[in-house]
């Protein structure tokens, strides 16, 4: 899986400007390249795939387990590069790791993916939408990059999507099977259905077929509609069988990494994000204004006034539940800033984008090793010197940079008499 690879050390990232302009393209690419320092020459297993595990210095603390979504991000993110700065050796990388998931993810008896692996046998066979939905989005943005393979890849995720997880009659993606595919788990959750609506968009926009969007759409509806009328307007997280709130899921377990209890602010500005880009590729005033609905609310019930930047959950009575500042959180919302500002062109927007910059260059950006830390508490304290370990790869903080230049582009390109 190493050949043709060549592995780079950098000992440190370049360095980055002390006031930056935030919303230009020089800064946000070469913030990408800030980043992107940090993983090269220390995230590149010539064995296989990918390391997961990074203290803030790059050093690595766990070289034994490798996690589905970080296989599947460190693919995106290699490939989103290559295409920004045109470099062959990225695509190279992101095929290294598609061979990875292809070998020793992917579980030929049954088609599915294996969520956790262990000194190279699967450790948790479990089959979580989540995890194919990253699997899919793996695959798109690798053949927008040209990675050979890619297509094969994406079709045959699409139809394990399709034949497992997709319910016509609900229009949405149930969430969890074990490992042989023959009991579902009651569960239900908005989250692998975002993930899943982000994957089939760039899906379409990959391949140019509009099923792929059509079915982004339906399940855009039904969750920031017909489940957010259960809340609202807002988007809970969890549900029952029937599609009906479960309020107490894990309320006894309120940090849990992937299904905390309470309302995401970053979930519902990241929902902001596609509902955008959704009515970019098909327009619908019903997008763009539930977009700005679902964002303002966020910023509105989770910006810290005294410290900074957006908190991590609010519960239903509104109320601030969990305090801390996670990295995802603030790159989601700025994206979304960004795009609503295109849109509407509201100065709040812009001075919303503004602010979470600002936030997020003064405590979450290392200006020293690189990446982003991935979590501070209310005051912006590190809990830990650990910056990266599974699931976090900067994915969410690298696309964030992306999507605001593929804006400031679309603006670039823009006849005048629509500026």
């Amino acid at each position: 899986m190493s050949d043709g690879i060549i592995i780079y050390l950098l000992d440190r990232p370049p360095p980055m400007p002390t006031s930056p302009q935030f919303l230009s393209i020089d800064f946000l690419d070469n913030h990408i390249r800030h980043t992107m320092a940090f993983y090269d020459g220390r995230c590149v297993d010539p064995d296989g795939g990918f390391f997961h595990f990074f203290m803030d210095d790059g050093s690595i603390y766990d070289r034994r387990t490798r996690h589905l979504v970080s296989s599947t991000r460190f693919v995106i993110n290699y490939a989103k590069a290559a295409r920004q700065f045109k470099r062959a050796d990225y695509a190279a990388l992101a095929r290294h790791g598609l061979d990875y998931i292809e070998q020793v993810h992917l579980q030929s008896a049954t088609g599915g993916y294996a969520w956790l692996i262990r000194d190279g046998v699967v450790a948790d066979a479990t089959n979580h939408c989540y995890g194919v939905s990253f699997v899919i989005l793996a695959y798109a943005e690798a053949l927008k990059a040209g990675v050979p393979g890619a297509a094969e890849g994406l079709a045959r995720a699409y139809a394990l999507l399709c034949a497992r997880f997709w319910r016509e009659a609900d229009g949405l993606l149930v969430d969890e099977y074990n490992a042989d595919f023959s009991e579902l788990s009651p569960y239900r959750g908005q989250n692998a259905n975002m993930h899943g609506c982000e994957a089939l968009i760039c899906a379409f926009e990959a391949t140019g077929e509009a099923h792929y969007l059509g079915r982004a759409r339906t399940i855009a509806d039904s969750v920031t509609k017909r489940l957010a009328d259960q809340a609202g307007g807002l988007i809970w997280e969890h549900y029952d069988q029937a599609w009906q709130a479960d309020w107490n899921y894990n309320l006894d377990d309120p940090k849990h990494l992937f299904r905390p209890w309470g309302f995401q602010p970053g979930h519902h500005t990241e929902w902001s994000k596609l509902l955008l880009t959704l009515h970019r590729h098909a327009p619908d005033p019903a997008l763009a204004n539930r977009a700005r609905w679902l964002f303002d609310q966020a910023l509105d019930k989770a910006w810290d006034h005294q410290h900074g930047g957006l908190f991590y959950g609010f519960s239903i009575d509104g109320a601030i539940c969990d305090s801390d500042k996670y990295f995802w959180v603030q790159a989601e919302s700025l994206a979304a800033s960004a795009l609503l500002h295109e849109h509407f062109g509201a100065p709040a927007y812009l001075e919303a984008y503004e602010r979470l910059w600002q936030y997020s260059w003064e405590h979450m950006v290392d200006h020293t090793y690189g990446a982003w830390y991935r979590i501070l508490d209310a005051r912006n304290n590190k809990y830990s010197a650990e910056k990266s370990p599974a699931g976090k790869t900067d994915y969410h903080t690298m696309g964030a940079c992306f999507e605001v230049i593929d804006m400031l582009r679309r603006q670039t390109a823009r006849p005048e008499s629509e500026l």
